[in-house]
């Protein structure tokens, strides 16, 4: 499609107008150029609270800025239920970039890929309190015993490759982000994230974890859909917490990996973190050089920024 802009002067002093010029230009680049206008002319968030943490989403040799860990995972605390603490290891040299981005336009569909890394050494954690819904089901733990499969924390360990993918509609020039994936294995390297699951059992009156296991993960998708919204999630391998990491151990945890994707649903989560991951993908779309996030209800005080 071609879009055409005619300027035409008025002639002041006969009443006529010039010869009007015309400029010619692909329809991917108005498109392009209006989203980035529009990312710059007010927060790439639509949430009306926009004080959580900013993250540079500028690229290249000399513009790369470098971004923390746990600003870039902010979205956990979003998207979260229950009460979470970030916690980051003392002397913790981790840090994240945007290296590039590719972007793809058509008449009515776009794609985004944009690589990242995470370089240096430490952790960072995303800790769940788990009170709250052991509270909301004493009642089964005092008749059973034990909950199973419960989420005890998000941790991104050392260095990984990350690549974001953003795929979506074009209507009327209008881009609409439709869905969003972190893929924390890019390129064939191991996934630096890991979810830590526990079950919880009563134990002398005491409430204690136990049977805890580890799971790596490989992917977390986010889409616009009708219903409740929801995080998809694809993990690489599922082993016990004190499992070894010899070869054995390794391979049972990708065979346990690969049944578990089978069976996995989406999980539900915060609305307000749903559509903040959805905006965060409007934001590389349009090639706003930050993004900041809401604020995180569910944050805990002492970790808030």
């Amino acid at each position: 499609m071609i879009s055409c802009f005619c300027f035409a002067k008025e002639a002041r002093d006969r009443g006529r107008a010039r010869a009007a010029h015309f400029f010619f230009l692909p329809a991917s680049f108005l498109l392009r150029l209006a989203l980035l206008l529009a990312a710059l002319a007010g927060p790439a968030s639509r949430a009306a609270d926009t004080n959580g943490p900013t993250i540079q989403l500028r690229f290249g040799p000399e513009a790369a800025a470098a971004n923390a860990v746990a600003d870039f995972m902010y979205f956990v605390p979003l998207i979260s239920r229950e009460p979470v603490s970030s916690l980051t290891s003392p002397g913790s040299t981790q840090s994240v970039r945007i290296l590039s981005a590719k972007r793809h336009f058509s008449k009515h569909s776009f794609a985004v890929v944009c690589e990242v890394e995470v370089t240096g050494d430490g952790w960072q954690q995303s800790v769940f309190d788990l009170a709250p819904s052991i509270h909301r089901v004493e009642s089964q733990l005092e008749k059973d015993g034990c909950l199973s499969r419960r989420l005890k924390s998000i941790d991104v360990r050392g260095a990984g490759a990350i690549t974001v993918e953003v795929e979506g509609v074009v209507s009327n020039d209008v881009a609409t982000v439709r869905e969003v994936r972190l893929r924390f294995n890019a390129h064939g390297h191991a996934s630096p994230v890991w979810i830590n699951m526990c079950d919880i059992r009563r134990v002398n009156g005491a409430v204690r974890p136990a049977n805890e296991s580890l799971a790596r993960v490989n992917t977390l998708t986010f889409r616009r859909q009708p219903g409740p919204p929801t995080m998809e999630v694809t993990v690489g391998s599922v082993k016990h917490k004190d499992a070894g990491d010899g070869f054995w151990q390794n391979l049972k945890g990708r065979l346990a990996g690969t049944a578990v994707n089978m069976f996995l649903d989406p999980f539900t989560v915060e609305a307000a973190g749903h559509e903040a991951m959805l905006d965060f993908g409007q934001a590389l779309v349009s090639g706003a050089p930050t993004f900041t996030f809401p604020r995180a209800r569910n944050l805990q005080a002492n970790n808030a920024p």
